[in-house]
């Protein structure tokens, strides 16, 4: 089980061959622990709840976990982690 920040995610998603599959990506993060501004999430488990089937690119993964984390999670537009 490996931890990582959400800022870092693009060093997880370049270990993974692209295009990939859903179910494919959520196998291979599923031992992954997103840190985030209100706690943590299981990598594997957020890619599972994306609606799209498939994955052309690490920016396509990457947009589409935006999109299924809740707002709250990510801590103000703007704001940089660990820094300030």
């Amino acid at each position: 089980m490996s931890e990582i920040k959400l800022s870092r995610i693009d060093s997880v998603f370049a270990d993974l061959e692209y295009p990939i599959s859903q179910d494919d990506a959520a196998a291979e993060l599923e031992d992954v622990t997103l840190l985030l501004a209100d706690g943590e999430r299981n990598l594997g488990a957020l890619v599972e709840r994306s609606e799209r089937d498939r994955f052309e690119s690490i920016d396509d993964l990457r947009a589409e976990l935006h999109n299924v984390l809740p707002r709250e999670a990510v801590g103000e537009p703007y704001q940089s982690e660990g820094e300030g």
